[in-house]
């Protein structure tokens, strides 16, 4: 944890750890939808790509998903996008869903 690039949240984590003894054994630690934010913090990638190149590329995570092609290893900005954002994961289930369809 030494190269950290967020200082504040290494501090973060360290409060939330001696919080844990101060607690009431029925109160939660953390809410839910900070811990949601720290992990997502921890996890990001420097290779991220954001919703808008996501959606650019959609169309052929779908074709290789319905043409039965590992899409997560020949798009894996697109697969790790997907996984980290509900709205992009959404739209590629729709997209998924309409094609397949037309497709029937």
């Amino acid at each position: 944890m030494s190269d950290w690039p967020w200082p504040w949240l290494k501090r973060l984590i360290r409060r939330l750890r001696f919080a844990r003894a101060d607690r009431k054994a029925d109160a939660p630690l953390v809410p839910d939808k900070l811990k949601t934010m720290v992990r997502a913090v921890v996890s990001t990638r420097p290779d991220e790509i954001g919703c808008d190149e996501c959606f650019e590329q959609l169309d052929q995570f779908v074709e290789m998903v319905l043409a039965g092609k590992n899409a997560a290893e020949a798009l894996p900005l697109v697969h790790d996008h997907l996984e980290r954002c509900g709205d992009c994961r959404e739209e590629f289930e729709a997209l998924l869903r309409v094609v397949q369809q037309a497709a029937a």
